[in-house]
């Protein structure tokens, strides 16, 4: 059920899930995530925990925000839930690095407006 939690909750679990990938990927080449499968595999969890918070969201809050891409966060989760073995890791690698740390700073904002 939409916005249960609450928004606060799951835009924290956003963050939170966010962090862990830092985490997981701090000082990691692409050729050395791409070939240790509990790297690929922990980042791609917290990138759908990040999906499925980000659909729990209250339709308010997310057209109120239309500078976070909510619709392409969830099209991955969704994705990375049917294709889990088929998945691009490059794209993976792309979305941790390069796409994430945007969205970091957006959602640390957002909490802060709140």
């Amino acid at each position: 059920m939409k916005g249960k939690l609450g928004d606060k909750v799951r835009l924290q679990h956003i963050l939170d899930s966010i962090n862990e990938i830092e985490g997981y990927l701090s000082n990691v080449t692409v050729e050395q995530f791409l070939a240790n499968s509990e790297k690929h595999f922990a980042t791609i969890k917290q990138i759908k925990i990040v999906g499925e918070a980000s659909n729990a969201l209250t339709e308010e809050l997310k057209s109120l925000n239309p500078e976070i891409p909510w619709r392409s966060i969830e099209s991955f989760r969704n994705s990375s839930i049917h294709e889990y073995f088929g998945l691009n890791l490059q794209l993976v690698w792309g979305i941790a690095k390069n796409d994430l740390p945007d969205l970091k700073v957006k959602i640390q904002n957002l909490l802060k407006s709140l």
